[in-house]
């Protein structure tokens, strides 16, 4: 996802757009690692002394709030976030922790069987062993 002018794109969508919250989005956009406010908040705070862990959690909320960022929860005690909104599926590694983004057709999905409901949300999430871990693993 590619954004010329944050501040600008923040207007469009009718938040403020505070040093603090471009600084904030602009990182979701380099960082596809789908970060946690203290993820944020450690790489931003050097840049930005007055920043804090509250300005960084209530940014993200309004961020999610206006649907340009949306929350991952794979595991109940960890929220992460991720600025690409699109349907897509997340795999998380239960060794790194990493959580790697891929794509799913939501139109190869049998639902009949749910017959006539409204959808709001769509999450999917697969936990295993990533690749890397793997390879460390076979190592040792």
């Amino acid at each position: 996802m590619y954004i010329e002018n944050v501040g600008e794109y923040l207007k469009e969508n009718g938040i403020k757009p505070s040093i603090q919250r471009i600084k904030i989005f602009q990182y979701l956009l380099e960082h596809h690692s789908h970060p946690t406010v203290d993820d944020i908040f450690q790489s931003l705070s050097t840049e930005i002394p007055t920043l804090s862990k509250t300005t960084v959690y209530n940014t993200l909320n309004i961020f999610v709030e206006s649907h340009i960022v949306h929350e991952v929860i794979i595991e109940e005690n960890e929220v992460r976030y991720d600025v690409i909104t699109g349907t897509h599926g997340h795999f998380k590694c239960k060794i790194c922790g990493e959580i790697t983004d891929f794509d799913i057709d939501l139109s190869k999905l049998d639902l009949q069987k749910l017959g006539h409901v409204e959808i709001e949300e769509t999450h999917f999430y697969l936990k295993g062993t990533c690749v890397r871990c793997l390879r460390d693993k076979r190592k040792n």
